[in-house]
């Protein structure tokens, strides 16, 4: 056990809604947090995401647009099981940060984090441009929200117990899948 946590926005503000990520942990890093909680914004470098998991940690939850066929604007919290990672899945070019690739190359590498959990929202727009849609950055404090209370139930809780109040603020409930081939 590392004592770390490691909160990880990731996608292309050039993407319009693929900049979710981004912008949550933008509002994240501005708020207080407990101690070994770290906010980070990975952008598009998903080998340097890789890499600063290969440091260790006991809780990561990775925050990304996703299309999972969901209303535009829906929060969902899947957790990631070890197990549901392909083994021998292509390595990543420098800039694709699907999460099935982040985890297939993170095992490839010896690399297992402790609790990994997906924050993802159902994006509306993927379009070339900047700027959150309206529903998808309406969606921003629900996930900031549902971000919190896991931090705040830490790695000891399960996905259920720490999205109870994000689901009854609207989010869609927590699954045990493999996350999307988000991007």
């Amino acid at each position: 056990m590392t004592g770390r946590t490691l909160v990880a926005g990731v996608g292309n503000i050039f993407q319009r809604d693929d900049a979710f990520g981004v912008e949550v942990v933008r509002l994240l890093a501005g708020r207080p947090r407990q101690d070994g909680v770290e906010i980070a914004d990975f952008g598009i470098r998903g080998v340097h995401l890789v890499y600063e998991l290969l440091n260790g940690c006991d809780l990561f939850v990775l925050v990304d647009a996703a299309q999972r066929g969901c209303e535009p604007g829906t929060v969902t919290v899947l957790e990631v099981e070890p197990a549901d990672v392909v083994p021998g899945a292509p390595v990543m070019d420098a800039h694709d940060l699907t999460p099935d690739a982040i985890f297939a190359m993170l095992a490839s590498m010896g690399g297992h984090p402790g609790r990994s959990l997906v924050v993802a929202c159902e994006p509306a727009d993927l379009s070339a441009g900047m700027g959150l849609s309206d529903r998808v950055r309406a969606a921003l404090p629900h996930a900031v929200s549902a971000i919190e209370e896991i931090l705040c139930q830490g790695n000891q809780g399960d996905v259920a117990a720490c999205t109870n109040l994000a689901y009854a603020k609207g989010y869609s409930k927590p699954s045990r899948r493999a996350p999307p081939d988000a991007g």
